[in-house]
């Protein structure tokens, strides 16, 4: 193992200890520490990175993995899951525009969307957490990627790496994960080697086109392929309209009558591109907090 560093200067606004504290699938939620710890697949082999902000707002990352590895991609992907590829200054001028927005800014302030690893993770994530609890799914992926994948040592703690997709064929039975699941992962790491689960050609292709393809994959239906092209692949600005919690939130923010339809939301997000991704992860994000503080609804955006 060898150490590299990198270090990203974020365009906009950026809280590495919102992102780090955010919690979603395949990540738990931690007390913010002044770093975040990730451990993730990169082109056939695992790294670990610790990640942390200076008080200058500049990212700076140390990198764990093997003497060949290739910092500039580290930083490519690290830079994409934490939503940091973008310029978020356009971010806050959404929030100048649509009052609500700023006023969650204002309680989440440099929050962006924290992504999953790889859309290979996120669609691997899928198959585990199709119909099963997700606390229990992620204390398996957790065993499952200790067992099979690469443990790091980053900043006194453990943290271990899903498997590549290699190392994922070859795992012909494993507690907790029915034979049909097994197969169905051992799609998704035929799909990773294929390069079909690819972030850059799945860009490529645009979220509808990418959505429609993912589904060919078995074990990923409709919703699995908006999750991984929403949140594991770096489109900004698609804007999911079946996620119950963000449009039952959004209702009570803009004072509708709940629950807030699809074509309702499309047309109160007209003043959020180009990053109604980015918008809706902060009401999910934010909403509650901000519902709380102020007790009721907060004023429609005009």
């Amino acid at each position: 193992m060898t150490s590299r560093t990198f270090t990203i200067e974020p365009l906009g606004p950026f809280s590495l200890a919102e992102a780090a504290g955010f919690g979603f699938g395949q990540r738990d939620a931690r007390k913010p520490e002044g770093l975040m710890r990730l451990a993730f697949c990169l082109d056939g082999y695992e790294v670990g990175v610790e990640v942390r902000q200076d008080a200058g707002g500049v990212v700076h990352g140390v990198v764990h993995g093997p003497a060949s590895v290739d910092t500039a991609a580290v930083r490519r992907q690290a830079a994409r899951v934490l939503s940091l590829d973008h310029d978020g200054t356009e971010f806050t001028a959404i929030g100048e525009r649509d009052p609500v927005i700023g006023r969650l800014q204002q309680i989440a302030p440099g929050l962006r969307p924290p992504l999953f690893y790889s859309p290979y993770e996120a669609a691997a994530w899928s198959v585990l957490s199709a119909r099963r609890p997700a606390r229990q799914m992620m204390a398996v992926r957790q065993r499952l990627s200790e067992t099979h994948g690469t443990v790091f040592e980053l900043a006194g703690e453990r943290l271990a790496a899903f498997p590549t997709p290699e190392a994922l064929l070859a795992v012909t039975e494993f507690p907790a994960i029915p034979t049909d699941k097994l197969e169905r992962l051992h799609g998704v790491a035929e799909a990773a080697l294929a390069g079909r689960l690819s972030a850059a050609r799945l860009l490529g292709l645009g979220p509808e086109a990418a959505m429609t393809e993912l589904q060919e994959i078995k074990g990923i239906g409709p919703f699995y392929s908006a999750l991984i092209v929403i949140r594991g692949t770096g489109f900004a600005d698609v804007l999911p309209v079946a996620e119950p919690k963000a449009l039952e939130l959004a209702a009570r923010l803009y004072g509708l009558e709940e629950p807030v339809q699809p074509e309702a939301l499309a047309q109160i997000a007209e003043p959020w591109r180009p990053l109604r991704t980015w918008a809706v992860v902060l009401i999910r994000a934010a909403g509650p907090r901000l519902l709380e503080t102020e007790g009721e609804p907060v004023l429609a955006a005009s």
